[in-house]
């Protein structure tokens, strides 16, 4: 890697957005991160339930809408096509009408091409 280019790290979730706080913890990482680096996010397992649309969480933040700010921001946040088709979302494109903006589906193949640009890997799981 070039000394001036800039570094990547991968975020992988695989817990779902409220069953602990690795959402919360993957949102401020990425979001710290951004200042210095580029930031990848991969949702596998139960993680892809995190970007659905229409989550109303009442004692703690949307992990969802969190995510999605950060796609705005410019951090790729993609969910595995297997995990999420297996938990009811399709995608025609990398789109799912189920998923906040943003939020892409994709292949588990991309998870591999993430680890291979990345400096970094962060994996948040039980």
């Amino acid at each position: 890697m070039k000394e001036n280019a800039r570094k990547t790290l991968t975020i992988v979730l695989t817990d779902g957005p409220y069953i602990s706080e690795y959402a919360d913890m993957a949102y401020k990482i990425a979001k710290a991160a951004l200042k210095n680096c580029r930031v990848n996010i991969f949702l596998y397992l139960d993680a892809v339930h995190i970007p659905k649309i229409g989550q109303n969480p009442v004692n703690f933040s949307n992990a969802g809408q969190l995510f999605q700010k950060l796609a705005i921001l410019g951090v790729r946040v993609v969910a595995c096509s297997r995990c999420a088709a297996a938990r009811g979302y399709f995608s025609e494109d990398g789109e799912c009408s189920d998923y906040l903006p943003g939020i892409k589906i994709t292949s588990i193949y991309d998870l591999a091409e993430m680890f291979s640009e990345s400096d970094k890997v962060i994996s948040l799981s039980r």
